[in-house]
């Protein structure tokens, strides 16, 4: 059974099972009509990126989605008290039995898809009871409290239908319905006659419904907003029977008003499958006929055709209250907007000037370093210690260049040389950036996250590497070695006394003195050394998970920290050879080495 009362006094917090676009934006449109601050949609489980773009009136927002429960953000799962399931029917199942097991607080959830197999919905009605859960469906388009909460596609996926005021101001009525076509159709038909709903959804045409039609009723009965319950049935099953039964034994009360479709099938000889799977008259208790002769001799009051149906629900009693209005401009922000080209969450241009993590620019440069802005823009929000914004301070110092020597450097030169434009020379030396000269930052990072995650002894962690031939990002170094250190490593870990635990770097220290002890160029370099405590900054200082971490590695943030400075370097570089403006490089030809091929004799 549903708990309205409950729903009512909660805050809808909505997890979507897969991604269906248009019911998404529907209830992110309702959420927006009905004056939330926010939308009641928390995240998605999906594969399609890591978030999915939507509109909040006219606005952009971004969606959060996650891959499986399991690698969601802290606190998420609880913060989850219903779900909407639209993934395939073959999923629905193991989908639903995840979701329930793992979202400590859930109250329940709706399943849109079709032709689930019988034999699912009967597994999910007993997880669902064993859990103390309600779940609407399969084959349901959802429930509606209005103003409250839109759970599916009930009462319209576009924007021009959910101007119905029906659906914004709550009223006395409940509304259940076997076919989803039918709900919004009675919701409009409610709304042309004044009336106002306490709550509206569909169970299903399944021949096994989660909640039954039984289910539904009791639900409608014991909700104290609902005085009078309007219910939509067809041919096919029993369970009028045992509603005729609950209000023969008074355990309803309220006052029912039902049409049950499908008298069309007594005129053929044989039975006739309708649309949904439980809508077929096995017998002639089956029938519509039979099933509205017991509801009435029950004390409902039943409408032998649609046409008498609507009658009676027009002859309702309902409070008078304020016609709910939605403005002129709700509905054109909602009909005429258009979906942009990309999306930003860093800056933003507005017409006085540039917004950097929704501060102006202006008001930002003026309190803060440009080391400050920096590392808030890479992180894609503000720092809020003074550690790391020291750190990244001295690392961009340090790393500004290592001479005219490396690799990208002498790119830079060379293609400066040849007459080229700043741009062009930069271009080269950047281009010169990878695994073996800057670049390993980021899978240092990699390493090192992975040594502390998994508790293996470094000694194990080098032999993993060695066994497949694979280079340790973040140790070796050319020309420094264990008795000539690199000064700017030396540099950097006097700074980590500020620090208390430092796992990263002690780890990656570890790693060093195994290395070493087999080469003694096999140092921590800087790569290594600044992966490692940076990370022991946003660990301490910013409380960062371990999860934020290598999400930050999977964007390859680490490498900005060696790309920023640099690039300052080889600017510098392009400049100063334009300054002596010695003409194109040409190797000289005692500097290449010509080596000969020569064919074995046989």
């Amino acid at each position: 059974m549903i708990d309205f009362e409950k729903i009512r006094n909660s805050t809808p917090s909505i997890l979507m099972l897969g991604s269906y676009p248009p019911i998404i934006q529907s209830i992110l449109d309702f959420d927006y009509l009905t004056k939330k601050k926010h939308s009641s949609i928390s995240g998605i489980i999906g594969t399609s990126g890591k978030s999915q773009r939507y509109f909040w009136g006219n606005e952009d927002i971004l969606i959060p989605v996650y891959r499986n429960l399991e690698v969601t953000p802290w606190g998420f799962n609880e913060s989850i008290n219903l779900f909407l399931s639209v993934v395939s029917a073959r999923r629905v199942l193991f989908t639903t039995e995840i979701t329930v097991n793992s979202l400590p607080n859930l109250i329940g959830g709706t399943i849109f898809a079709e032709n689930t197999p019988e034999i699912h919905s009967l597994k999910i009605q007993h997880i669902a009871s064993s859990q103390k859960v309600f779940i609407i469906g399969p084959s349901s388009v959802g429930l509606l409290l209005p103003g409250k909460l839109k759970l599916g596609a009930i009462g319209g996926v576009e924007a021009r239908q959910l101007f119905n005021p029906v659906l914004h101001e709550a009223g006395n009525i409940g509304v259940i319905s076997t076919s989803g076509g039918m709900t919004n159709e009675l919701l409009n038909i409610a709304s042309s006659l004044g009336k106002k709903v306490s709550f509206c959804f569909s169970f299903g045409g399944d021949r096994f419904p989660i909640t039954s039609p039984v289910d539904a009723i009791l639900s409608a009965e014991d909700d104290p907003r609902t005085s009078h319950i309007i219910y939509f049935g067809e041919l096919g099953g029993e369970d009028e029977y045992a509603i005729a039964d609950l209000i023969a034994k008074r355990r309803i009360n309220k006052p029912v008003i039902a049409h049950i479709a499908g008298s069309v099938s007594d005129a053929f000889k044989t039975p006739t499958q309708f649309g949904h799977a439980k809508a077929m008259a096995k017998s002639k208790d089956e029938s519509a006929k039979a099933k509205m002769k017991v509801l009435d001799k029950a004390g409902v009051l039943v409408g032998e055709s649609f046409t008498e149906f609507v009658g009676l629900i027009g002859n309702i009693p309902t409070k008078r209250s304020e016609t709910f209005l939605l403005s002129t401009r709700d509905n054109r922000l909602l009909t005429k907007r258009k979906k942009t080209i990309f999306a930003s969450s860093i800056t933003h241009e507005t017409d006085f000037g540039v917004e950097v993590l929704n501060k102006d620019l202006l008001e930002v440069a003026r309190g803060h370093s440009f080391t400050y802005i920096a590392t808030s823009m890479l992180l894609g929000k503000e720092i809020k210690s003074k550690e790391i914004e020291e750190f990244v301070n001295l690392v961009f110092k340090l790393l500004v260049d290592n001479g005219p020597s490396v690799s990208g450097a002498v790119n830079t030169i060379i293609t400066a040389r040849a007459g080229k434009d700043m741009i062009s020379s930069l271009t080269a030396g950047l281009l010169t950036i990878g695994n073996r000269f800057g670049g390993a930052v980021n899978q240092a990072a990699k390493n090192w996250i992975y040594g502390v995650e998994s508790g293996i002894d470094p000694k194990k962690f080098v032999e993993e590497f060695s066994s497949t031939a694979r280079r340790i990002e973040g140790i070796g170094h050319k020309k420094y070695r264990v008795e000539n250190p690199d000064p700017r490593i030396l540099e950097l870990t006097k700074w980590t006394s500020k620090l208390k635990f430092k796992k990263f770097l002690t780890f990656a220290k570890s790693v060093e003195k195994v290395t070493t002890s087999k080469k003694s160029n096999l140092i921590l370099n800087v790569d290594g050394t600044i992966a490692a405590i940076l990370m022991d900054i946003l660990v301490e200082r910013e409380n960062y998970s371990l999860k934020e971490l290598k999400e930050l590695t999977d964007v390859e943030f680490f490498n900005a920290f060696f790309i920023i400075p640099r690039s300052v370097g080889f600017i510098s570089h392009f400049l100063d050879q334009k300054r002596l403006d010695e003409g194109l490089f040409r190797l000289p030809r005692e500097e290449v080495a010509y080596i000969k091929h020569f064919k074995k004799e046989r």
